[in-house]
């Protein structure tokens, strides 16, 4: 429930989560806050970063992690704070990077942008799919490579800093002597069982803790609800577009859709393997076999060692310049349709190749892009007749009497909700403004209806009341059990501590470990050895051992605490045994110290960004900032 979720989220606990908010972002798009306008949510050494940017981040945030949203109001200045705060710090690394010169070539943005597997066909990068994808993301090529170069000039200062981190000999065996680090513990376990007998609940005392707790057992307030709500997805449903609009539409935006000139070219692959100039002599005679008439084709499938073509004639499809690398684009990129030409010499061997047809830059077809202008026409006919449905909803308010008049003049249907309470998350997800809307004094006494609510962009509503249930208390038998429980548990976690309380007193006036978990009624298991990072152990007691104070020479430690059952173990912790270096394997060691130079190369980094940001002129948008409502 909500309830319990905004509890949660208070205080130290709420600064901790919102405290830990790393964020990574890749933009996409825009979005249109009328009351903020195209102002900036801060500038970084005179950079913007605009209240887009810095909206969709928070709206992100909120769709990643809805518990966000149930955060107290106070709170929710910091989550947004927080969020501002990432984006600060990821533009004093772009102002670095400018001043310093860091570029990505094409190259590189070819070869990792061919690595998506979304854009691949068969193993193989395919134009056509990569140029629909995106556009189904509503993303050109240009911004998504220029997105990719941001990142991957991030990501290079981030592992140039990292990889020169260095880590001390003397940190590292540290480091080795407590993550291989043994410890020899003797254990006695106390179950709830084991007291199960001692344990009694009487009427007088479920009468009395029911009395002494007068705002443990509530009943929420409710309110039975009926509202209108319009809908995107069924806007968008009862939209038609012909095949003369998107022809239209086609015509209209055909400057959208761009290409490189392409090539449609085959080619024979030899490679060096341990011979080059063997290599050479092959691909040379394939050369006079094609020109003597020979099938390309035949030949390619026969000899050519490119598993993903050979099988195709050779195919390599149709691809632009920057897709080919170097000789062999260089090659084909000069030719004539029907020309062969080799050997051409690449990293790995010869190319036989011969262009089958050059296609011509300019706007992709229609038949091509048909499917993603459908989509995209649709959306856009949906938007206007939601918007139009939105303006109507609030037009009609002002005249409407009550709901069922509002949604005849809109033409929706009146749904209602019985029993709705602050903590309900059906039917509106849990969504802070519909609460806020239906429990406005106003709207909650009936008078009125509420004010056209915008739940999220794809959702409107008008909230009426037609019945409100004040918070009442619980009757004492509906809730007897819960009270019985709780007075089960309290009365057994008592008495298993003063068993381990017993036992331990027991120890320390001389009687032997065993002989006292005896005396108590639990059994001492013989002292075994527990690894730091064992994952079958309890971690509670593990926790307890890998915290205590070593033992000294004379005595074992002692202590208590709750196992992962529910119950008590009491514990001797005999000996510690450093972890041994030498007798880790060697690829563990590794292993080790990567991930300790990892933990210095991030603090390094974080370092590096704080002397970043302290050293760069930040302007804040305070007004942006205190903007809590992502819609408003």
């Amino acid at each position: 429930m909500l309830q319990n979720i905004r509890e949660n989220l208070t205080g130290k606990v709420a600064m901790i989560v919102l405290g830990a908010i790393a964020l990574s972002f890749v933009f996409v798009g825009g979005a249109n806050f009328t009351t903020i306008g195209s102002s900036y949510a801060a500038k970084v050494d005179g950079k913007d970063i605009g209240v887009a940017t810095f909206e969709n981040a928070y709206r992100d945030q909120i769709r990643d992690n809805p518990q966000f949203a149930a955060l107290p109001e106070e709170l929710r200045l910091t989550l947004r704070t927080n969020i501002l705060e990432q984006l600060i710090r990821q533009q004093v690394i772009d102002n670095y990077l400018d001043q310093a010169g860091f570029k990505i070539t094409d190259q590189q943005l070819t070869d990792i942008v061919h690595r998506f597997e979304e854009f691949q066909v068969d193993g193989q990068f395919d134009q056509e799919t990569y140029e629909q994808v995106l556009l189904g993301a509503n993303l050109t090529p240009t911004q998504f490579e220029s997105q990719q170069k941001l990142s991957l000039r991030r990501s290079q200062l981030q592992r140039a800093i990292i990889g020169s981190s260095v880590v001390p000999p003397s940190e590292y065996r540290r480091f080795l002597n407590l993550a291989f680090e043994n410890r020899i513990v003797t254990t006695a376990t106390i179950s709830q069982e084991s007291v199960a007998d001692e344990i009694s609940v009487t009427d007088e005392m479920i009468s009395a803790f029911y009395e002494e707790n007068p705002d443990r057992y509530n009943l929420p307030e409710t309110a039975d609800v009926a509202y209108v709500e319009i809908l995107r997805d069924a806007v968008a449903a009862d939209v038609n577009v012909t095949e003369e609009q998107l022809r239209e539409f086609y015509e209209l935006n055909k400057d959208r859709y761009e290409q490189d000139e392409q090539r449609q070219a085959r080619h024979i692959l030899i490679l060096f393997d341990d011979d080059e100039d063997g290599a050479e002599v092959v691909a040379n005679e394939m050369i006079t076999r094609v020109r003597s008439g020979e099938s390309f084709e035949l030949l390619a499938g026969q000899y050519s060692k490119d598993g993903g073509t050979s099988a195709n004639g050779g195919d390599l499809g149709a691809l632009t310049r920057t897709q080919l690398p170097d000789a062999l684009g260089d090659a084909v990129f000069s030719m004539r349709e029907g020309e062969v030409q080799g050997p051409i010499k690449g990293d790995f061997g010869y190319h036989v190749v011969r262009l089958d047809s050059i296609l011509e830059s300019g706007p992709l077809p229609y038949e091509q892009l048909r499917a993603s202008l459908l989509t995209e026409l649709q959306e856009e006919e949906a938007e206007g007749l939601f918007l139009s449905l939105e303006r109507k909803l609030s037009d009609a308010l002002f005249d409407a009497t009550d709901i069922d008049a509002l949604a005849a003049v809109v033409g929706v249907e009146v749904n209602t909700i019985t029993g709705f309470s602050r903590d309900s998350i059906p039917p509106f997800d849990g969504n802070q403004r519909a609460v806020e809307a239906i429990y406005d004094p106003a709207v909650l006494s009936g008078a009125q209806l509420s004010e056209v609510i915008e739940l999220d962009a794809n959702r409107t509503a008008v909230f009426a009341v037609t019945n409100h249930n004040e918070a009442t208390r619980d009757t004492l038998e509906n809730v007897r059990d819960q009270i019985t429980a709780a007075l089960t548990t309290s009365q057994a976690e008592n008495l298993m501590a003063s068993r381990a309380q017993q036992m331990l007193d027991a120890i320390k006036a001389g009687e032997e470990f065993s002989t006292a978990a005896a005396t108590i009624g639990a059994e001492a298991s013989p002292p075994s050895l527990m690894t730091r990072n064992a994952q079958e152990a309890d971690q509670s007691l593990a926790v307890a051992i890998f915290t205590a104070l070593k033992p000294t020479q004379d005595s074992p430690t002692l202590g208590s605490t709750r196992n992962d059952a529910g119950g008590y173990t009491v514990y001797s912790l005999d000996a510690v045994i450093p972890g041994q270096p030498q007798s880790i394997p060697q690829a563990e060691r590794d292993a080790g110290k990567e991930q300790l130079v990892s933990q210095y190369g991030v603090g390094d980094y974080r370092a590096f960004e704080q002397a970043l940001r302290a050293n760069a002129e930040i302007i804040i948008n305070e007004d942006v900032l205190a903007a809590q409502d992502l819609f408003q």
